[in-house]
């Protein structure tokens, strides 16, 4: 078996790659390593899912892994990702699981494991836990084995924390939104929370049925969404992931306002009432020039990370700054989570229509997004594209060619032998030149041979 864990968990299609019996074994063997981090006495742990059919086979599988261990097990259910995390944090629960393949199609799932505090493993106890799977360990029995309780009204706590996190008292009350939550686990959460928060909600894709979750709909195919808030008229639309921890709004016009507007529209509003740590706020190497450029003419500091939100978080966390994110909608507003959470995000969007006074589209028309072109160039050596003369070469002098009004980056595949060239200029045109230029010699110098 190759390695488990991806960028975020276990993912893989359900009942193949990620099995009932692969479920259980991790579920022991996280057990075990994480027991070493906690403090000796019985062990926590909170299990939640999101809507797929497939979830509930590999929540049983889970559970049954955890209290064969010796873990007491609440099961709460279908709830967002950003909801696990928070409870486990509140509940000072030992660590939390949970089920959910994010914006994935139906057929697949995975698992993500969170430690104390509700934040994500760290590589290293990923690690551990892989090289454990192997490790026979022994098992409780008698009084000793793990208790399961089900517990669904816990998502109640987390919905109104981040109602609260908005301070004032029905916030949003006169603002007319339309809720997409892919029918996935915020399909109750999301319209409760802005329902809570005064918002008057249409929701469309919130039936879930276990087969239906991110198709055609949510966060990653917003058309529903943008024809939906056009007609009935709305301030706004919201698009979820199927796990809810990321969002993209649609504005009063139907057009779309993805990550890096919505982020540039938070930062400087924290900026004003003294709530963006150190003026500054972390995005990765895929944020648009234009919301560089943004942050910039307001002068708020971007922290730039690698592709990767678990990134954005490692450097919040160790600079202490409260608001971070990537262009595809993961937004971390760490005064109030430990991860992405496309609800809270959602939340202080709207409520900054409401304090502004402005629609939409005029709050996130503060960043002008540069055209940009992305070329996967494939059947290439990948550990050579920051090393070979001529490509650095080229790429310099596209870089002084488009000044300050553009960008090049490379980007080589973490596992694939393929190399992501991006441009971003001041047309569609030159991006476009400028990308072929490029790739066509990435393609020459680092063809495999």
């Amino acid at each position: 078996m190759g390695r488990l864990f991806g960028t975020d968990g276990v993912r893989g299609r359900a009942n193949d790659v990620l099995d009932a019996q692969v479920a259980l074994d991790l579920a022991i063997a996280a057990t075990s390593v994480l027991a070493e981090q906690s403090p000796s006495r019985r062990m926590t742990a909170l299990v939640g899912r999101d809507t797929r059919i497939s979830g509930k086979f590999l929540e049983a599988a889970v559970v049954a892994g955890l209290a064969s261990s010796g873990v007491d097990v609440t099961v709460v259910n279908v709830i967002p990702t950003p909801g696990l995390a928070y409870l486990v944090s509140e509940l000072d629960a030992d660590f939390g699981v949970m089920l959910s393949a994010s914006h994935n199609p139906m057929e697949d799932n995975g698992i993500k494991f969170f430690a104390r505090g509700g934040v994500k493993l760290p590589d290293d106890i990923e690690a551990l836990i892989e090289e454990n799977l192997a490790t026979p360990t022994p098992r409780p029995t008698g009084a000793d084995v793990g208790r399961v309780t089900r517990q669904s009204k816990l998502t109640e706590l987390y919905v109104r924390h981040i109602v609260n996190s908005l301070g004032a008292k029905k916030p949003l009350k006169g603002l007319h939104v339309v809720v997409d939550p892919a029918n996935g686990a915020a399909s109750r959460t999301a319209l409760k929370a802005f329902t809570k928060a005064g918002a008057m909600v249409t929701p469309i894709h919130h039936e879930p049925n276990g087969l239906n979750i991110n198709e055609a709909c949510g966060s990653t195919h917003l058309e529903s969404l943008q024809e939906a808030v056009v007609r009935e008229r709305a301030d706004l639309g919201i698009g979820l992931d199927g796990d809810a921890d990321r969002c993209l709004a649609v504005d009063e016009s139907g057009q779309i306002v993805d990550g890096d507007q919505i982020m540039a529209i938070l930062a400087i509003a924290m900026k004003e009432t003294g709530h963006l740590h150190h003026n500054t706020v972390v995005a990765t190497v895929m944020s648009n020039l234009g919301f560089m450029k943004a942050m910039e003419a307001h002068g708020i500091v971007v922290d730039t990370t690698k592709v990767g939100d678990r990134y954005v978080v490692e450097s919040m966390n160790t600079h202490g700054y409260t608001l971070g994110g990537e262009q595809s909608g993961h937004v971390i507003m760490s005064e109030f989570a430990t991860t992405g959470d496309g609800t809270l995000t959602a939340l202080h969007l709207a409520a900054q229509i409401m304090a502004s006074g402005e629609p939409l589209s005029s709050l996130a028309s503060v960043l002008t997004r540069f055209p940009q072109v992305l070329i996967n160039v494939s059947g290439v050596d990948r550990t050579r594209a920051n090393i070979d003369a001529e490509v650095l070469q080229a790429v310099k002098m596209a870089e002084e060619e488009l000044g300050e009004q553009g960008r090049v980056l490379l980007r080589p595949s973490g596992t694939e032998p393929l190399v992501r060239v991006m441009v971003e200029a001041e047309t569609q045109e030159r991006a476009q030149q400028v990308g072929e230029s490029l790739a066509e010699i990435v393609r020459l110098r680092l063809a495999l041979t």
